[in-house]
């Protein structure tokens, strides 16, 4: 996208004619091939998550993160009620399809409608849903609503600068490394450096017709094992 220049012949960025500010995600579920996207509702959901999280016995999954892990299911309800009822972040719980039941969540935050901005983070899957196609999937599902749906310019990926998992999960997924921010915050008494990621809207065709192919049924075998891989798909 080449950049404008002003009177002084200063680059100036590009002209984005007619933008207007982008809607509001909505609170509205998402049906893919192997699992279900649903706004998150502790009265149906913490049961399934606490018990699906529960799976990881070392409590792995939680290292990262700036709360859990959680004792109890009281507990656990006690923190999505309050954390996870609001419009930013918008919380989502991933079901399986086959079983119907919530296996992980991910959210919609940092929602910036009037610049077409939206991250998605607080990404957490129980160890059944870890490396599966379902787990692809959510991600796809998520980022196409973002671009194709709601029409955002930008679309974000930021991580705990030590967690390996996340960094390389963004880039198996298409988002461009960006840089780190130093003592970006502070999670759980230590220090956090973030690393950002990104996916912009001109990169979104390649990138979801590599999710596409990726996910077509006859790219996997009959126990559900892929044969060609996410960045083979986006080469090719």
């Amino acid at each position: 996208m080449p950049d404008d220049m002003n009177a002084l012949g200063q680059p100036i960025g590009a002209a984005l004619p007619g933008w207007t500010p982008r809607p509001a995600p909505p609170r509205e579920a998402v049906e893919g091939r192997f699992c279900r996207i649903e706004p998150l509702d502790p009265a149906r959901h913490a049961g399934d998550l606490f018990d699906a999280f529960s799976a990881d016995r070392e409590g792995r999954i939680w290292t990262y993160l700036p709360y859990g892990p959680f004792a109890t299911l009281a507990e656990f309800d006690a923190w999505m009620e309050q954390s996870c009822r609001g419009d930013d972040p918008l919380f989502h719980a991933i079901l399986d399809r086959q079983s119907g039941k919530a296996l992980g969540v991910a959210s919609y935050l940092r929602i910036t409608p009037e610049v077409g901005v939206i991250e998605v983070g607080h990404i957490n899957y129980g160890p059944a849903l870890q490396r599966t196609p379902a787990a692809t999937e959510a991600m796809y599902l998520l980022m196409a609503r973002v671009f194709d749906t709601l029409g955002y310019r930008r679309y974000e990926w930021k991580c705990n600068a030590l967690n390996d998992g996340s960094r390389n999960a963004a880039l198996r997924l298409g988002f461009s490394f960006e840089g780190v921010f130093r003592q970006a915050t502070i999670s759980k008494g230590h220090n956090r450096d973030t690393a950002w990621f990104s996916i912009l809207d001109s990169e979104w065709p390649a990138a979801k017709a590599a999710f596409e192919s990726w996910l077509a049924p006859e790219n996997f075998d009959g126990a559900a094992k892929q044969k060609q891989s996410l960045a083979a798909c986006r080469k090719s």
